[in-house]
């Protein structure tokens, strides 16, 4: 299956944060919602805005503005909730808007140079050179360490 995926490329989802456009791998992403209130929860990281009620299943919200150091800015009628899972854990991502389903073509990724944009490069699985433009592919599991995942399961 990966030797697969590897000649033909993979699907991810796009949303946008701030002015750029990010992609996070489809198989790893369970539904993208609309913003809905938040039940905020005591003694988490700044960045874990609380934990909403996903079809009877609590399921912890993360900020990634907040994560990513970037400046707040107010939810909207574009703001989404990505629903993703990742070391056993399903997580809501808040975005400024999740737009599109895109294939990356295999060979078109190349690892993300440093200072690029406002996200420390970390978190980043690399950049895709596609005809029109750059799409920056992150990498779940680094967005949402260990440590992260620990605190998050604390709350569940």
């Amino acid at each position: 299956m990966e030797t697969r995926v590897a000649e033909t490329g993979r699907k991810v989802i796009v949303f946008r944060l701030g002015e750029e456009d990010y992609g996070v791998d489809v198989q790893q992403v369970d539904s993208i919602e609309r913003m809905q209130p938040i039940t905020r929860v005591a003694n988490v990281p700044d960045f874990v805005q609380g934990v909403i009620n996903l079809r009877g299943v609590v399921t912890p919200v993360i900020d990634l503005r907040s994560k990513f150091g970037m400046p707040q800015k107010e939810h909207d009628e574009s703001t989404r909730i990505v629903i993703v899972h990742t070391e056993n854990v399903q997580v809501g991502l808040i975005v400024d808007s999740a737009h599109d389903v895109m294939h990356i073509p295999a060979g078109v990724v190349e690892e993300p140079p440093s200072g690029l944009g406002e996200v420390d490069a970390r978190y980043l699985e690399g950049v895709a050179k596609l005809e029109d433009r750059l799409l920056v592919l992150l990498n779940l599991d680094r967005v949402l360490s260990r440590e992260d995942v620990r605190e998050i399961q604390k709350e569940d």
